[in-house]
Parts: C-alpha cells; structure tokens; sequence
C-alpha cells in the first residue's frame, strides 16, 4: 500500500498515532509491540514491513532512507489528520514516559491538553549493546546499556538572540562519537510527540514550525517531558564504513543497564511528570 493508498482508505483514522518510519527491519516488531503496550490504537510503519500485521498496524511499502524521504512521508500525515495526537520516529525507538506501565498514552495526552500544551519536549537517549562482538549491529533489546552521565545544555540561539525555553541539549554516543556524526545531528532534544493542525510541519532536525511547540515547557511551570530511547546511533556507527571499522564498543565508565522503566529515567532525571502525579 502506497502512502497515497492509505490516506484515501481510512480517512477517519483517528489519533493518537505513531509513525514509524522503518529504515530496515531491525527490532521493529519489538518497537510495535512497545507502542501497542502503551496504548496508541494507530501505528503506521513506512518503510520495511513487519513481521505480522496486528490490529491497528498499517504497512506503507514507501522508501525512508533519508531523513528528507521520511519527514516528507510524516508530514503528509501530519497534514491530512489535523487535530490528532501524532508520534514520530524511528525503527529501534521506544517512548517513554512517567508511569508508561501503568497509564497509558491516551492518559498522559489527556494530561497535556488540560496542561493547554499541544507537544511534548522529548530527549533521544541512546541505547547500545554492552556486547558488540555478540549483537554486531550494535543492538540488544535483551540488555541494553545507556549512559548516565555525560550530558549538557546550552541556550538555544538564532540570529543572535537567545530564544526562550528552548535549550539544546547534548549527550550519548553523539557527544563520545562526535568525530562520526554530522555537527547538525548531535543534538538529542527532539518534539517526538504533538497535535496536529493546519500549516504545521515537522523539519529533519525534529524541530516544529511554529516556535513555541520547540518550548521545554509553559511559561508559568514545569510540564511533562519524555524520552525516545533509541538504538539508531549505535546502528549508524555500526553499520557506516567510517565508524564501523573502528568503533568497537561502546561501553565506559558512564555506562548503566537499561531497565526498560519509566522509574529509572525519573530517578535518573531524564524525564519529569510536571504536575502529573
């Protein structure tokens, strides 16, 4: 099914929706089931197709080997499901937020709309395999290791000026590796979460169009962050012939067993509830 295909077969789709955008088939019907887990009713996979089709998965058989195919792909959803609740990532991508176990998507996103906020401000945190001689591209799903420590923020500034509540962050194996990665991809904040309206279009950098949906929060408090812990760098630096024949592991000093919890980012302070208790 083409992407034109699908946007003219089910026209009612309603939110929340995750797209994801499927470079190659690694993990990504592990990365399904997750997404099921935490209750979005919609997942969209372009790109590689999935093992098994389970309700709610649709499979658009369309090339996402660049981040201009992929977010041109997104955006046509954004686009055509206006008011909608939509996540946007990868294959190997796993969102998380306070409480995931226990509540779900729908619940959180009900948190943030009487919060009057129509994003989320995610932080990418990169997973790896302790073990590279066992998973070779850089993938374990079974015990994934993280760092954490090594991160820092910078105000974000364009034209010369400070834009407000809307840092930069860096961290994981795009600052360890950085001679490997591109200096406009080291960042690891992203807008992975937001609801749809007209006009609105998501850039390459996962940044917004509209500058307040880049914001971390409200004006007048803290509100709710989430991470997207992803194994795409460790693939990338696995896969591509500059990096992979001298990036051998991964592991150091700052590295710590990934429990797959909301709890351990929380206590780790990696994402934080707001006023969601």
């Amino acid at each position: 099914m083409t992407l034109s295909q699908f946007l003219q077969k089910y026209p009612a789709l309603t939110g929340p929706i995750a797209i994801l955008l499927a470079e190659d088939a690694v993990a990504l019907d592990h990365t399904i089931a997750h997404f099921r887990k935490i209750g979005f009713p919609n997942i969209v996979v372009i790109g590689a197709a999935p093992t098994e089709m389970p309700e709610g998965v649709f499979h658009v058989a369309e090339d996402v080997f660049t981040p201009d195919q992929a977010l041109t792909k997104a955006n046509r959803i954004i686009a055509a499901r206006p008011d909608v609740w939509v996540y946007v990532g990868y294959n190997a991508e796993y969102l998380f937020y306070p409480f995931c176990e226990t509540r779900s998507i729908t619940d959180a996103l009900t948190f943030m709309s009487e919060e009057r906020r129509a994003h989320v401000f995610c932080y990418g945190l990169d997973l790896y395999a302790g073990d590279c001689g066992a998973n070779p591209d850089g993938v374990d799903t079974l015990s994934p290791m993280m760092d954490a420590v090594g991160y820092y923020g910078a105000d974000r500034i364009e034209d010369g000026e400070t834009l407000v509540r809307q840092p930069e962050v860096y961290g994981g194996l795009r600052w360890r590796f950085e001679e490997h990665i591109p200096f406009d991809r080291r960042r690891i904040e992203r807008i992975a979460l937001f609801k749809t309206r007209k006009g609105l279009k998501l850039d390459t950098d996962f940044r917004l169009n509209d500058p307040e949906m880049n914001s971390i929060s409200c004006p007048w408090h803290h509100n709710m962050t989430m991470a997207v812990m992803s194994f795409r760098v460790a693939k990338a630096l696995r896969h591509n012939p500059g990096s992979a024949e001298v990036v051998d592991d991964f592991c150091w000093s700052g590295s710590e067993p990934f429990s797959w919890s909301s709890r351990q980012l929380l206590e780790m302070g990696f994402i934080e509830p707001g006023q969601w208790f």
